[in-house]
């Protein structure tokens, strides 16, 4: 079951996010943007979904201009392998068709490959790199038929 989070949800989001990323900020060096994100104002927006009651996993998305942006999806490390964060990836599909935008879009840490290739066997493709402050990220994005 994939649900809105609430406010009673932030402790776990913020403990799953910092155990999900802080092997990536040893790799990169620095703070993955996620990690920084304000997770309160995010759930108030409507922005974070949530797998379940504990949650195990989560997933910030946020309607554009005909393009629905995946801003973090992240599932607890002792989860992986499960099949949640597909799960996630799939509502966010569904979400995106119901909201009738026709895109979905993310953007991830170049070195973050095991990501970047999940993303392209789910038929996302790659349409730029930008430097964001010494982090250099790839934007992906994938067409909704």
């Amino acid at each position: 079951m994939i649900r809105p989070a609430t406010q009673a949800d932030r402790p776990r989001i913020e403990t799953i996010v910092e155990a999900a990323y802080t092997p990536w900020a040893e790799l990169i060096g620095a703070r993955p943007i996620p990690m920084d994100a304000d997770y309160g104002a995010q759930i108030g927006a409507g922005q974070v979904f949530v797998t379940g009651d504990g949650p195990d996993g989560l997933i910030v998305l946020i309607p554009e201009d005909g393009t629905l942006l995946i801003e973090n999806v992240a599932v607890a490390p002792d989860r992986h392998g499960q099949g949640i964060g597909r799960a996630l990836l799939s509502f966010a599909e569904q979400h995106a068709r119901t909201l009738t935008l026709p895109r979905m879009r993310l953007y991830t840490n170049e070195l973050m490959t095991t990501n970047i290739a999940l993303y392209e066997r789910l038929g996302y493709r790659e349409t730029s790199r930008e430097d964001i402050g010494g982090r250099y990220v790839v934007h992906m994005a994938k067409d909704l038929a």
